[in-house]
């Protein structure tokens, strides 16, 4: 089977380990997968959280009484 390295390169770029799924190495997309799904939850509550403190410090300045 021809290797081919263009394409599993494109594909990553959009979806991490789909790259490695279309060369046929299962267990590498998987733990790409489940690696980066769990650093990916991980960060979305370090930026979620410091957006939600800092909209509510905004809306409580704009709100509370001087």
């Amino acid at each position: 089977m021809k290797q081919t390295y263009g394409l599993p390169a494109l594909v990553s770029i959009f979806v991490p380990g789909l790259g490695q799924l279309i060369k046929g190495q299962f267990l590498k997309a998987f733990l790409i997968w489940a690696v980066g799904g769990t650093i990916s939850f991980l960060l979305v509550w370090t930026i979620i959280v410091p957006f939600l403190i800092w909209a509510w410090n905004v809306y409580d300045a704009y709100n509370s009484p001087a």
